[in-house]
């Protein structure tokens, strides 16, 4: 066997290297392992329902966790479904009688719309996001239009009161 000069060994070396390509896999799997983890444990958190910023929501210690229901979002300028104004606060406010009726047409339209898709046990709710300094008398016309759109459960959103212990 021929003894081969250090240029040599560096040469077959590389020529050695350059054919095998090694990845180190363990540092990919270890990546996607707590990637998958952090997804799968921040999914099962509390739902939140999209806030505006017009709007003040009172506090409260309940935890039960809000569902997917429509969202009726009343704030000192106007009466939202589902981020589609409807009507304008204070002329709901002003008004006599104590049903809004373009409050009560645009739930009854996503309710024909819905439908088909809801289950026959499943009760039509409504969430209301209001601020916390509107009267009662008005929040007595978005229910009264409720009702008379045909939702049955009326829930009020809050903001998670930290519990002192």
């Amino acid at each position: 066997m021929a003894k081969l000069t250090p240029l040599q060994k560096r040469a077959a070396r590389k020529a050695r290297d350059h054919d095998m390509v090694d990845m180190n896999l363990v540092s990919l799997i270890d990546v996607f392992t707590i990637l998958i983890f952090f997804l799968l444990s921040n999914a099962t958190e509390v739902e939140i329902l999209p806030a505006s910023k017009a709007v003040r929501l009172p506090e409260s210690v309940a935890e039960t966790a809000p569902q997917a229901t429509l969202v009726v979002t009343v704030s000192a300028e106007d009466i939202v479904v589902e981020g589609r104004r409807v009507a304008a606060t204070p002329e709901a406010l002003a008004q006599t009688e104590d049903l809004i009726a373009p409050l009560q047409a645009e739930l009854q339209r996503l309710l024909a719309e819905r439908q088909a898709v809801r289950a026959e046990n499943d009760r039509k709710s409504v969430t209301l996001m209001a601020d916390q300094e509107l009267p009662y008398q008005l929040l007595r016309k978005v229910m009264v239009s409720c009702a008379r759109a045909g939702l049955e459960d009326v829930r009020f959103a809050v903001r998670q009161k930290a519990v002192s212990s």
